[in-house]
């Protein structure tokens, strides 16, 4: 498997744990009178590899297309 399918995979699933992690905390704070702390920031560590991942395939038909001009 090449590395952008790869990180397109792994994007994938991060995705899904994202979504997960927000359902169960929206879960969490409407059952329980006073959540602990770090079940407001439980869902950041998904979305920081989104964003990472995300941003690198935002760029990637950017740079492919630029490396095929430069390879004329």
């Amino acid at each position: 498997m090449s590395w952008s399918k790869w990180i397109r995979q792994f994007h994938r699933w991060v995705a899904i744990a994202f979504t997960a992690s927000v359902v169960i905390v929206t879960v969490v704070v409407l059952v329980q009178d006073e959540p602990a702390e770090w079940v407001y920031l439980s869902p950041l560590l998904p979305l920081f590899l989104l964003l990472g991942t995300g941003l690198y395939l935002f760029v990637l038909p950017y740079r492919t297309r630029r490396q095929r001009l430069n390879t004329r």
